[in-house]
């Protein structure tokens, strides 16, 4: 039987705990702030999961780890799972993460006896909850895909060593949170200067096949909900970036935007004019 376990209980967590119902693994989960989340614990009692307290209590019968914390605690994460791991143990990295900060990772979970895997989430969660498609990298690749391909999830592994999916996921990012950022960048100030809807008009007919409007309401949506996590995923980027020796500016100054906007504390419907989003976003004092 597979016992599951889960660290980090936010929005992947939870995507994955729903869509594992049907299939039922035993799952316990840890998450920080289950301490002084009542909520959330309940959220992960309704699913039948179990909150546990500690790391080495939700990981003492664990044989599958799907560590799923946001990219600035990912290694210290893998760290503290270190030394409570079972021999022999998966654990999945499925944090956005550079590729030297999933080597650093690996090395901790190897040195304690378990193995050690490079998952990369490519793309949200929702609505394919635990069907999201899914890049496995590393040494331990092929014994993961098979796993997690019955609990189930949606794996394809990529070959090379850890790190390699990371990559793909991470240089990846530099467009789609940068395409994001560029939407902040470009309609506050054509809202600003009461310019926006000539400026939509002139990108659907420059840029035909996306709706301007509803496309860029929804990524403004996406950076009030997940700004801080959108943020420490570029930071990484920045660090692939410059691991590789190349310049980093756009992925800075995109980390630097979403951080930003999900600072205003503003939240956003996709189906509302973008407009009505952008100046509430003007109003803020943290543009």
């Amino acid at each position: 039987m597979t016992r599951l376990s889960l660290i980090g209980f936010g929005e992947a967590g939870t995507a994955f705990a729903e869509g594992f119902l049907s299939a039922r693994p035993a799952i316990t989960a840890h998450d920080l702030a289950f301490s002084e989340d009542s909520g959330m614990v309940a959220r992960a009692e309704r699913l039948g999961v179990t909150a546990a307290d500690s790391m080495a209590a939700a990981l003492s019968e664990a044989d599958i780890i799907l560590s799923v914390v946001t990219a600035d605690q990912a290694v210290a994460a893998a760290s503290l799972a270190a030394d409570h791991i079972n021999q022999g143990a998966l654990y999945c990295d499925m944090n956005s993460c550079a590729p030297a900060s999933k080597v650093a990772a690996a090395a901790a979970i190897e040195a304690a006896g378990g193995r050690y895997v490079d998952v990369a989430v490519m793309a949200p969660v929702y609505p394919k909850r635990n069907l999201v498609p899914l890049l496995v990298a590393g040494p331990h690749a092929a014994a993961a895909a098979a796993r997690l391909k019955t609990l189930p999830m949606a794996p394809t592994v990529v070959e090379g060593p850890v790190g390699a999916a990371s990559s793909i996921k991470m240089i990846r990012s530099v467009m789609v949170k940068g395409l994001e950022a560029l939407t902040a960048e470009c309609l506050l100030a054509a809202t600003k200067a009461g310019v926006a809807d000539a400026v939509l008009g002139s990108l659907t007919k420059s840029h035909g096949g996306t709706d301007w409007p509803r496309q860029t309401a929804y990524n403004f949506e996406r950076m009030l909900a997940h700004g801080a996590r959108r943020a420490a995923e570029m930071d990484e980027v920045a660090k692939t970036l410059a691991d590789l020796g190349l310049p980093n500016a756009m992925a800075r100054a995109t980390a630097d935007w979403q951080r930003a906007i999900v600072a205003t504390g503003e939240t956003a419907d996709p189906d509302e004019p973008v407009t009505n989003i952008a100046n509430r976003i003007l109003k803020s004092t943290k543009i």
